[in-house]
């Protein structure tokens, strides 16, 4: 699927490329949300887009749209006009962006559907508090500096729990170094392999899926590593000392 994106500029022509990605890598939403009726009249060049959830935003006659791809926008009734951006609730407390409580909803909801056992998990001797989500790739030198910070983050009762995101892409080295770590008999002894520059035995026969984890990362708006998502789905990006870490998950909401 190909949108014409030339008469499109600036943050409308960001949301509408991710109609390409979305469409060939995900998979339909069955929700009763995505047959909302304004669904079927969002309709861009002749082509529908996936939309995977409709609902109904703080203002009247305004819908919230969410993609497959992860994307949010909004747009009346009709589907005739859009607004792309963040929309804030002048509250009490301050500025909310609801439009970002609600990418780290659905990140949350995303990662809690990702079988524990396709994930690379570190946990220490401690009673977990808290468990963080971190895409990694073994290649990249900021996600050596976070893996080195394990014990300390485990000490803290917070479990790390990885998923694969190879930074230069599914055919680069890194992709295929994850496919080894996932596929050995034991991934969290083959990832602290890794990072140690060692060579990996296991076969790298685990490329489905890294892309699956890869491709999910993308949706949820990761774009390099390490990536850290915290329990409420706030996606923190990059190196993270374990010290700062434990006081962003304290305030973590």
């Amino acid at each position: 699927m190909k949108y014409d994106l030339s008469m499109i500029g600036g943050p409308v022509a960001m949301l509408f490329s991710a109609l390409m990605f979305s469409a060939t890598a995900l998979a339909a939403d069955d929700s009763p949300t995505a047959s909302h009726p304004l669904a079927e009249k969002l309709v861009v060049n002749g082509q529908e887009m996936p939309v995977k959830r409709i609902q109904e935003s703080p203002l009247e006659g305004l819908f919230e749209v969410r993609l497959e791809s992860g994307e949010t926008f909004y747009s009346d009734a009709q589907g005739k006009y859009f607004l792309v951006g963040d929309l804030f609730e002048n509250a009490e407390r301050g500025l909310v962006n609801l439009t970002d409580q609600a990418r780290n909803e659905e990140r949350a909801e995303r990662l809690a559907q990702v079988p524990k056992g396709e994930q690379v998990t570190f946990r220490g001797v401690e009673p977990t508090k808290e468990v963080i989500h971190v895409f990694t790739d073994t290649t990249c030198p900021y996600c050596q500096k976070l893996h080195d910070e394990i014990p300390a983050l485990n000490e803290r009762g917070i479990e790390v729990r990885y998923l694969a995101f190879p930074r230069g892409g599914l055919g680069s080295q890194g992709a295929r170094q994850l496919s080894q770590v996932w596929c050995a008999e034991n991934p969290s002894e083959a990832m602290n392999a890794a990072y140690r520059d060692k060579n990996l035995e296991s076969p790298a026969d685990c490329d489905e899926l890294v892309a699956r984890q890869y491709q999910l990362g993308a949706a949820l708006g990761v774009q390099g590593t390490p990536a850290i998502i915290l329990p409420s789905g706030q996606l923190v990006p990059g190196y993270v000392p374990a010290e700062r870490l434990a006081k962003m998950l304290e305030t973590d909401s």
